[in-house]
């Protein structure tokens, strides 16, 4: 299996389709991630956004089209060794966590993909990087805490420590502010825009209904609508009012203060 360049996009999609039960859930999808680019997905429910992320982090498989990720493509490759160097969080992980584990050893389990610390053996360093990881996303004095104990904003940043365990070479978070209130998503918000400071060079996918749930170090915006991307690129020139609009099928109006996006 190949190891990624520098030089080349660290993930990409060629025409890709995606149809589930006969019904299109994505179509003609063309997008670029490179190195060092934090990118946002915006859409409605049901528009793909969801879908398109797990076929990025590869536990679905197109339709058609091709998929290329940390220069490997789909079918020439086993997805089961790739995902380990994929940070894929989402809410459905959390579901499936035992509600009275360890808050440290949801972390270490992250090293290969389990759920439960006897699936696998881990070394001392295995635990001290858990450790460490925690204390990283503002969770270090939690680390003997039950899972289940915690708020939801805290349980997510556990689930963020958790996905670094394996030294991502790219981060896929499918609504990690979803259902926090706001203490607990401005503290998530303020990891991930230290984590894009310390790790400059990490791409990050963020998916989102609300564009005040973007990091302020963001700097790339995808929107989506009716399985179709309708704006790709820079963020300051993609999340505009007009294309906020479009994508929402309601009057937005997008404002920029202090680095962060509001819209009415």
């Amino acid at each position: 299996m190949n190891k990624s360049s520098s030089n080349s996009p660290v993930f990409g999609m060629n025409n890709v389709c995606f149809i589930k039960d006969g019904n299109d859930i994505l179509s003609n999808i063309n997008w670029t991630v490179n190195a060092g680019e934090r990118w946002t997905i915006l859409g409605l429910n049901g528009s793909g956004k969801t879908s398109l992320l797990r076929l990025a982090a590869l536990y679905l498989h197109p339709s058609s089209g091709g998929i290329k990720i940390l220069d490997n493509e789909l079918g020439k490759f086993d997805v089961r060794t790739l995902r380990k160097r994929i940070g894929f969080s989402s809410q459905a992980v959390v579901d499936m966590i035992r509600p009275n584990i360890k808050t440290s050893e949801v972390v270490v389990t992250g090293l290969h993909a389990a759920l439960e610390t006897w699936w696998d053996s881990y070394t001392d360093s295995d635990i001290a990087r858990a450790t460490a990881l925690l204390q990283t996303v503002g969770m270090g004095d939690k680390a003997d805490r039950v899972f289940n104990s915690l708020s939801a904003g805290e349980r997510q940043r556990v689930l963020l420590a958790r996905t670094l365990m394996t030294e991502p070479e790219i981060l896929l978070l499918d609504e990690p502010t979803a259902g926090l209130d706001f203490v607990g998503r401005e503290q998530l918000l303020a990891t991930l825009d230290k984590l894009s400071i310390e790790r400059h060079n990490l791409p990050m996918v963020l998916v989102t209904h609300h564009t005040e749930e973007i990091p302020i170090n963001f700097t790339h915006c995808l929107m989506i609508k009716n399985g179709t991307v309708i704006a790709s690129g820079p963020i300051d020139e993609i999340l505009t009012s007009e294309n906020l609009s479009e994508c929402y099928d309601t009057q937005v109006e997008i404002t920029k203060k202090d680095c962060r996006w509001y819209s009415l």
